[in-house]
């Protein structure tokens, strides 16, 4: 990515960008993308961070919902079947695929959920049984079967079954009042911040006249034009674009008041989740994710996030998405659920590293339980009016899997508006790191060999650095062999230029980031005081902040950790 600043002043002497895209979490980076691809001209602002809205508060999946066709989206499930084929063939090194399982106490309840809430006679959850699940994971199967989109030689497995005793001889940990466990597989997204950034470099070496800025924001209209704000630096701009994206997620309707216009596009609802260091736990799930249904029908997971354990979600609605975070209600909810499974395992508050929550982006509904809700996407077309010269397509919905469908349809919208043909086709183009990532053992071994021999650095360091980035760890090593380096002090698992390569290249404005969106240091609970201190005194010598920035950044940093994700740092 070019630097910051060079970026702002491109944007103060460039008035003019055929299309501009309002919010840079996944939908709109793929939007921006796609449409960079096509050779368009994208402005892309973000009032805070790329993905560090509703993007960054997801379950890690990539799945196909099998729990939708219950309530009859079939074509939202059978596009995201094909969509999570898809980010595990183009994104190999951050989505793998995932064992998923389901344990079931029931035989035959939840037969008549799906007809009662066709006619609208159910609006409670019912706890779905043996033949329920059976039913759902063959029509899934169907779906995996008919679909084509998976790296060479990989297959995604038809479900199993297994009783009591094989489930218990499997995990012993279960709760032995299980009548069956059923075990499929959807995908896993290791890293779904870095993809975003990934995608956003994507673009920028596609087209390199298009423009990404975090922390600038809609602020406004005058004379036809947009007016955007800086809000870490407090400078104003003022864009003509031919057509608008609106992808801001939960602050749809916020954006659109910014631009003149009135909705009620958003009714979304907050989803919260922990991150455990539960070493029992962890053991107990191994590599597979326990995805199942809640005393109070609510569906919940149980995820292997590297060594610590990922809990999720809760489903409540919620009026102002800045205010979002993960209550001490939820924090007990999510203990108590994990006993359902797993009764013998204690889990105390003391072993939450971490906690965090958003905003879905669902569409305004009238539904009496937030799970009701279409998780399907849809785009609403405002067309130009006085004052406003351009059409807005706001981005409604949606979700992570389903990314690159929901961004297609946008682009092929704003094309259309602009007069112009599709020249690339997404679906099979790589994304980031993930081209020609190195699949098999012996494939990794030559590509860390190579680079090895290429830039001095041990087989160890690059087969870290190859799981962190993809190739495009092959950069990385390049900088780091060109100086002295050395590990950091307060996590030697990174070290001091890979560091200041994240900070000059990946459009770093504050510590947290780094820490919660550049890497997995926050989410998997390894940040401490002086690591925040020592990531500061990086931005000395990479970004040249002063030291009176650094302390400010890092005072900012630990008052945010506390604040929204419950670390209490000394």
């Amino acid at each position: 990515m070019i630097a910051r600043r060079e970026a702002l002043e491109r944007l103060s002497a460039r008035s003019e960008f055929p299309v501009l895209v309002i919010g840079g979490g996944v939908n709109g980076i793929g939007t921006f993308r796609d449409l960079a691809l096509q050779g368009v001209d994208v402005l892309l602002v973000e009032k805070s961070d790329f993905s560090s809205g509703a993007s960054a508060a997801s379950s890690h999946m990539a799945h196909g919902g099998v729990r939708y066709l219950e309530n009859g989206e079939f074509r939202l499930v059978r596009e995201a079947v094909q969509e999570r084929n898809r980010l595990i063939r183009n994104a190999p090194h951050y989505v793998r695929p995932l064992a998923t399982t389901i344990p079931i106490f029931r035989w035959f309840s939840g037969l008549l959920n799906a007809p009662l809430k066709f006619l609208g006679l159910l609006d409670r959850p019912a706890e779905r049984g043996a033949l329920v699940i059976k039913v759902g994971l063959m029509i899934y199967d169907a779906y995996t079967r008919a679909q084509h989109d998976l790296p060479p030689g990989q297959v995604i497995p038809a479900h199993a079954f297994q009783n009591r005793a094989e489930s218990l001889a499997e995990t012993p940990q279960l709760n032995p009042s299980i009548r069956f466990t059923a075990t499929y597989t959807d995908g896993a997204i290791l890293q779904p911040e870095r993809l975003c950034v990934e995608m956003i470099r994507d673009a920028l070496e596609a087209n390199p006249q298009s423009l990404a800025l975090n922390y600038v924001s809609a602020a406004g209209m005058e004379d036809g034009a947009v007016l955007l704000h800086e809000t870490s630096g407090g400078r104003t701009f003022s864009v003509r674009p031919q057509a608008v994206v609106n992808a801001a997620g939960p602050w749809i309707d916020f954006a659109n008041q910014a631009l003149g216009v009135q909705t009620r596009f958003i009714g979304g609802t907050k989803g919260s989740h922990l991150v455990l260091d539960h070493p029992e736990l962890r053991a107990a799930i191994g590599a597979r994710e326990f995805f199942f249904e809640n005393e109070d029908g609510r569906i919940v997971l149980i995820f292997p996030l590297q060594d610590k354990v990922l809990v999720g979600t809760t489903d409540l609605p919620i009026n102002d998405p800045d205010q979002a975070r993960c209550t001490n209600e939820e924090v007990e909810y999510f203990l108590g659920m994990i006993g359902r499974v797993f009764p013998r395992i204690r889990v105390e508050p003391g072993q939450i590293v971490f906690r965090f929550s958003g905003v879905r982006p669902l569409p305004a509904a009238d539904a009496t339980r937030p799970g009701q809700i279409s998780r399907d996407h849809s785009i609403r077309t405002l067309e130009p009016q006085d004052g406003r010269p351009f059409p807005v397509f706001s981005l409604v919905g949606g979700k992570w899997t389903t990314f690159r469908a929901f961004s297609e349809q946008a682009a092929d919208l704003v094309l259309d508006t602009l007069g112009l043909q599709r020249q690339i086709d997404t679906r099979a183009l790589p994304i980031g790191g993930g081209l020609d990532f190195p699949l098999s053992e012996d494939e990794k071994q030559k590509w860390i060999a190579a680079q090895s021999q290429a830039t001095g650095l041990s087989r160890e360091r690059l087969r870290e650095l190859l799981a962190r980035y993809g190739t495009y760890a092959g950069r990385i090593a390049a900088f780091l062999a060109a100086g002295a380096d050395r590990p950091l002090a307060g996590h030697p698992g990174y070290s001091w230029r890979e560091i200041g390569w994240l900070l000059r290249q990946e459009a770093v404005v504050h510590l947290d980031d780094l820490l919660l969106r550049r890497s997995l240091l926050g989410m998997l609970g390894e940040v401490r005081a002086g690591l925040v201190e020592e990531i500061g005194q990086a931005g000395g010598e990479f970004l040249g902040w002063p030291v009176e920035e650094q302390e400010r950044q890092v005072a900012r940093t630990l008052a945010l950790l506390a604040d929204r994700h419950g670390m209490e740092l000394q």
